[in-house]
């Protein structure tokens, strides 16, 4: 049986706005059949804090802290929590929603996606697994998140490594379009991303910090060797194709494009409406 092919792009290192233009432009290209399936790599220059779509910039960022770590920082179309893009591999992937591997279930389609991810840590030697959240505990926790930290925060199908989670990851449905991006970290510097949110005191700061170190965790804590971006790259591309089933086909944007989204990025992932709306 032919395997589809989906296309790959890799923009490197780009602006936070940039960066989230490209992801809503894929969104609306793939409505419009213009493109097919895509899957994306790309970094961030400078380091970013994002934030989810529906999160409260004033009351849960330490926009001081930003500011002071020279990071930038954009409103995610997607929701979830606050992710410090520094030494990562950030993803995202573009699918119709009617496409026919394509669970209807949020959490399905999410499982099936992740799949890719899931090969690619294993591809670098990770025993990575799906984790469900199994009390009602658990499950309270993923409609009430107590943090503002993304990797704090549980989820269905936690990609986890050693009974911590090693991704995370946020979907959106717009225009029968799924739109699923996220962070696969390489390393972390606990106390920067702790620094950027705020606390009702320091003592419950420490303790969500320490708490933290329980449940997530990078990729060149628990490899036997240093992982560096590009071999990250290879095993997570070639981790897609055959989590996915699929072929991926290089591709890069024409100049029609680029400026497309260079405009929908100073338009609206530039603007403080955007940024700071909620």
């Amino acid at each position: 049986m032919t395997k589809e092919t989906w296309r790959f792009i890799d923009t490197g290192f780009q602006s936070p706005s940039y960066n989230m233009a490209l992801d809503e432009a894929l969104l609306d290209w793939n409505s419009e059949e213009k493109i097919p399936p895509t899957i994306r790599f790309y970094g961030w220059n400078p380091p970013t804090l994002s934030v989810g779509y529906f999160q409260k910039v004033e009351k849960e960022i330490n926009m001081a802290a930003v500011k002071e770590f020279g990071l930038g920082f954009v409103r995610r179309p997607t929701g979830g929590r606050g992710v410090l893009h520094e030494h990562e591999l950030t993803y995202s992937v573009i699918v119709s929603e009617d496409h026919p591997e394509m669970p209807a279930s949020v959490t399905e389609a999410y499982r099936v996606i992740s799949e890719g991810i899931l090969q690619g840590f294993r591809n670098l030697g990770l025993d990575a697994y799906f984790a469900v959240p199994r009390t009602d505990e658990e499950k309270a926790a993923l409609k009430n998140p107590r943090s503002s930290v993304c990797f704090d925060a549980p989820s269905w199908y936690e990609l986890v490594v050693e009974g911590r989670k090693v991704a995370g990851s946020a979907q959106t449905r717009q225009k029968g379009v799924i739109l699923q991006h996220g962070s696969i970290l390489l390393d972390l510097d606990e106390d920067k991303l702790f620094s950027l949110f705020n606390y009702p005191s320091d003592r419950v700061k420490e303790r969500m910090q320490k708490a933290f170190k329980n449940k997530a965790v990078a990729i060149n804590e628990i490899s036997s060797r240093r992982i560096e971006l590009e071999e990250a790259k290879e095993a997570f591309k070639k981790g897609f194709e055959e989590g996915l089933n699929i072929t991926l086909e290089e591709y890069t944007l024409s100049d029609e494009e680029d400026a497309f989204v260079r405009k929908l990025a100073k338009e609206r992932y530039e603007s403080d409406d955007w940024n700071f709306k909620r």
